[in-house]
Parts: C-alpha cells; structure tokens; sequence
C-alpha cells in the first residue's frame, strides 16, 4: 500500500486481488464493511448505512482486544455523509467522528474522502484522497494513529475480499 501525507492531504493507494464490483461492494453495503472496517481488534457493532448521494453511514468501531490496553473496551463513533457515487468508480463523502446519536464531534478534524476504483491487471486499484480544512488538522488525525489504523483496516478489507470470492 502506498501512503502519502502532504499538506492537507492524505492520499493512499492499494491494489486488491478481486474484481473492481466486488471491491466497490465491499465499500457500499452494510454487509461487507460490518466484516472489515476498522484496526485488528475492532468491531463493528453499530452500522447504520443508506449508501445514496445525500444518504449516511453512521458507525461505531469497538476495541475487543484486551491486549490493545486502554483501548479495550473503548468505542469510536463516525458518520459519512455522501456526496457523489459513480457505481463502480468513484465515492465521494465527508467524514467526521460523532457521538452515538450522530452528532459532529468539535474535538476532531472532519475530512472529504474521494475513493476511485480502478480495473488493473485482472485486479482492482482503489485510489483513497483525503482533504482536511488545514495540515494541522490532517497532523492531528495522523498523530492519532490514522496510518496504522488505516493500513490494517485496509488489510482485514484485503483478507475478507479473499474469503468472499
């Protein structure tokens, strides 16, 4: 996986070893993401999705490692709200950490996220650019553990793309 923090962006690069509609699927239905989003040792126990320009994802990730330390047992709500879906090509959206009943959070940066995807080489490549209002903000997030976190979900997403086919 290619990573790249810059500026106010942070931009990643993967192929995956499944065809491009899986992969979208996997990014656009509740029954995918339940299965991968989120670090090694997360849940997803909340998953709330109405996949439409306009619609929400509104989500909890939930340690349930007890060897992650104070983590454990710690939640972690989000919410995406989408802005454009090309099927099969492109997803565009905000996404903002937020409370149980899906209020932005003030205390951490929100982001717009534009994921494309791409035929290669009998696979698919999927292109993530993720925009913040300033590189402090994109700083904070990535103090926060983002790349770990990020490439590890994107791992599981690799892992679970493999026991679906």
């Amino acid at each position: 996986m290619l990573i790249r923090a810059q500026g106010q962006t942070f931009a990643m690069e993967r192929i995956f070893d499944a065809p491009r509609e899986l992969v979208f699927q996997a990014f656009s239905q509740a029954e995918h993401l339940k299965n991968w989003w989120g670090p090694r040792g997360w849940t997803l126990p909340v998953s709330d999705l109405d996949f439409r320009p306009g619609g929400t994802w509104h989500y909890c990730m939930k340690c349930v490692d007890p060897n992650q330390g104070d983590f454990y047992g710690f939640e972690s709500w989000g919410k995406s709200v989408y802005h454009e879906i090309v099927e099969g090509e492109k997803i565009v959206y905000i996404d903002y950490f937020s409370d149980a009943e899906g209020n932005e959070s003030k205390e951490f940066p929100s982001s717009k996220t534009t994921l494309r995807f791409f035929d290669y080489q009998g696979k698919t490549k999927v292109v993530s650019e993720t925009l913040y209002d300033t590189p402090e903000a994109l700083k904070t997030v990535i103090d926060m553990g983002m790349e770990q976190g990020i490439t590890e979900t994107w791992d599981r997403l690799a892992e679970h793309l493999q026991s679906v086919q």
